[in-house]
């Protein structure tokens, strides 16, 4: 005889358990997200990290709509790729700041954009990953 189903047992789970988006400190001490998963001593799997990648790059693409159009709408796939990279990186508001590289990208001066890209205190925090993105900046 079975003493739950699958579903049954999902809802008790939740209900008992809660859901808490962000990081938290269980009763025990235990660092804790969602619905009781404890990270002390269970890190997340690879496919929670997929899904959670996928969830942020799909903010990233959105958040790209707060850029100034002329900056982003005629360009490749490319470099729109890089401008959602650098969003899903830092943030979009951090984004906006880069104003002359926006302003190159909305005369489609790939070059300039591209060394306002590396001319930052970003390009100093992640070092390759500007100079890769400032190439593809560049040549599309």
């Amino acid at each position: 005889m079975t003493m739950f189903t699958p579903e049954k047992l999902v809802e008790r789970i939740k209900q008992h358990e809660g859901c808490i988006l962000h990081p938290y400190h269980d009763t025990l001490g235990n660092l804790t997200i969602g619905y009781g998963h404890n990270l002390t001593s269970k890190p997340i799997t690879l496919r929670a990290a997929q899904v959670i990648l996928e969830d942020d790059i799909n903010d990233a693409i959105k958040d790209l709509k707060q850029l100034p159009s002329e900056s982003y709408i005629h360009l490749d796939e490319a470099r729109k790729s890089v401008l959602v990279e650098m969003i899903f990186n830092m943030g979009v508001e951090k984004v906006k700041k880069f104003k002359k590289m926006l302003y190159a990208l909305s005369i489609s001066n790939y070059e300039r954009a591209a060394e306002e890209m590396l001319n930052s205190e970003w390009a100093v925090q992640v070092k390759n990953r500007a100079k890769r993105l400032a190439k593809i900046m560049r040549e599309g």
